[in-house]
């Protein structure tokens, strides 16, 4: 595989490694509940997250070889090599492997305010399966490995090394998907300026100037490119980023994030947003409401 972190990993062989939660007043915004490694050939190999407790945590498990199944709500995904899942705890979903199946795999569990809501926005964005970059693996790997070395036995370096996990994956949804959009599209220009002006009109005619093409050849050459015509793909960088600002900025008000994304009535970005995500943006900030459907992805 070429990667060293997993690789030390898959030497160690299965392990697991689960933390306390502090309580009371030292209670921590991310904090990891168990992490670990693991090769699994049993039938027996089966997680329901209606039946593992009322207390709120997440699950993030990445697959190294062979394959699992999840089945989410009403879907049913085939986990495979090199994919990851991300599933909340208490919810309606059920992982496993099958008769003669085999799923190797590490994984990280957390809980805590901070987590809960990162990763709300990840799977709002992503749904519950990720095709994550090999740095980003890297880094989940090497907190997995850290924390199972002993590097997490306090609160605070504990919290920390959830915390890098957290942001690592943050970023390769948020930050990563439009590095790699800028860079590879022919509309690289235009991406460019949308994301960086995501507070302003952004009318196709603007666009169709930054481009240096008529509006209606602008039109069908971004469709053709961006699989989606420009208005709708400007409303999906809004929602991403209002997502973001809600879920990693607890000080800024819905008003204010609707002005950020180019929302002067924050009723209408309100109804907009609930259209995304299924969630009113103060629900989705406070009670962890998330999407039934997604945004920008590949799926």
């Amino acid at each position: 595989m070429g990667n060293s972190v997993l690789e030390k990993l898959r030497q160690n062989g299965p392990g697991m490694t689960t933390m306390s939660l502090p309580r009371g007043r030292n209670l921590l915004h991310t904090m990891p509940t168990s992490t670990g490694y693991d090769i699994q050939t049993s039938k027996e190999y089966s997680w329901d997250g209606r039946k593992r407790g009322q207390t709120p945590f997440t699950v993030l498990q990445h697959t190294i070889s062979g394959h699992g199944n999840l089945r989410y709500e009403d879907k049913h995904y085939r986990i495979g090599e090199g994919e990851a899942m991300l599933v909340l705890v208490p919810h309606n979903h059920r992982y496993w492997l099958e008769d003669g199946g085999r799923w190797e795999f590490f994984w990280l569990s957390m809980h805590g305010e901070a987590a809960l809501r990162l990763h709300r926005s990840v799977m709002a964005v992503t749904g519950p399966v990720l095709h994550l970059k090999p740095r980003t693996v890297e880094t989940l790997a090497d907190c997995c490995l850290r924390m199972m070395e002993g590097e997490g036995e306090t609160p605070g370096a504990a919290s920390a090394l959830a915390y890098r996990a957290a942001m690592a994956l943050y970023d390769d949804v948020f930050a990563g998907t439009y590095s790699d959009a800028t860079q590879a599209s022919p509309m690289a220009p235009v991406i460019r300026h949308i994301l960086n002006n995501l507070q302003s009109d952004l009318s196709v005619d603007e666009l169709a100037g930054v481009a240096g093409l008529s509006r209606a050849h602008f039109s069908r050459v971004f469709t053709a490119t961006e699989g989606r015509p420009p208005s709708e793909y400007v409303l999906a960088e809004r929602m991403r980023r209002a997502a973001k600002l809600l879920a990693v900025n607890t000080e800024i008000s819905v008003k204010e994030v609707a002005t950020l994304t180019g929302f002067s009535d924050p009723n209408y970005f309100s109804k907009v947003f609930r259209r995304f995500f299924g969630a009113s943006p103060t629900e989705f900030r406070t009670t962890g409401m998330y999407a039934t459907q997604t945004i920008g992805t590949d799926r």
